[in-house]
């Protein structure tokens, strides 16, 4: 996968898998015969239009091998269902953990893929109920059915958001016990957490994701780090001008560089 920069520069995202899994991160592949922290989390954490995403820049402050295991549009499915990548995590020294959003994940409402967790799969008996007007063979990706709900009933949207939220405490907890004791939460966007009980904003990541949710999950990791990014016009030149709106809604070279300066902190005393 790659996206050229004007002027005609590729940014090669060295597309890469680990053992029998099918899901693709960014390279270059590390080793992991040896130590390595890893990484775990959505488009940031990949670092879409970024040369030298945090993890990158983290190894290169002299941390161990960094597994960066951040992939497009993932939800906690992603690394709970696939065995080799849990595999993963029980061998790392210590693992990162991004806060993603809450639309990618299967529940009693809809379905989604295993590896591509933003593909809309179908709606479940129960969703097909509660919006008897909809119809769901209009939806590909998650994001586009819950805005559409949401448009269609704010009040009954409310019911599927509930459901989603507390799905994501689960699964989020047990992607967490994976590594006890040696976990970091990593909270990275372009806002503060929002205040629980406030109507969801389905425009802005992580999706459905509040302040109080991100509380009840700190207590089983050792250490909470929150960067809040900014936009960097820079990187909207970096990139053709089809891509330019997306680029700028993620974080940029100088939001990366503080969360891998926060990361290399927090475990410098887990590492010792």
């Amino acid at each position: 996968m790659a996206y050229v920069y004007q002027g005609g520069v590729a940014l090669d995202y060295a597309p890469c898998r680990y053992g029998a899994s099918r899901a693709v991160f960014r390279g270059p592949a590390r080793d992991l015969e040896k130590p390595y922290v890893a990484v775990l989390g959505g488009i940031e954490t990949y670092g879409k239009f970024v040369p030298e995403p945090f993890p990158a820049l983290l190894e290169a402050k002299g941390c161990c091998q960094v597994v960066n295991l951040g992939a497009v549009n993932a939800g906690p499915d992603l690394f709970l269902e696939d065995s080799a990548l849990r595999g993963i995590v029980a061998g790392a020294e210590a693992v990162v953990v991004q806060v993603m959003g809450a639309q990618n994940l299967s529940n009693r409402f809809y379905r989604v893929h295993r590896r591509r967790n933003d593909r809309f799969l179908g709606a479940t008996a129960a969703l097909r109920q509660l919006f008897p007007e909809v119809d769901f063979t209009d939806f590909s990706f998650t994001r586009h059915m819950l805005q559409a709900l949401q448009r269609s009933s704010a009040e009954r949207f409310e019911e599927v958001a509930t459901e989603l939220r507390n799905v994501w405490l689960r699964r989020m907890a047990a992607l967490l016990a994976l590594a006890p004791d040696r976990t970091v939460l990593l909270y990275f966007a372009g806002h503060r957490p929002p205040r629980a009980g406030r109507a969801a904003d389905l425009h802005r990541d992580p999706l459905l994701v509040d302040a109080e949710m991100i509380l009840q999950l700190r207590p089983q990791v050792r250490s909470y780090q929150e960067v809040i990014a900014t936009d960097d016009p820079v990187q909207a030149l970096l990139v053709p001008d089809l891509e330019r709106t997306a680029a700028l809604s993620l974080p940029g070279r100088a939001a990366h560089a503080e969360v891998a300066a926060r990361l290399q902190m927090a475990l410098s005393q887990m590492l010792k």
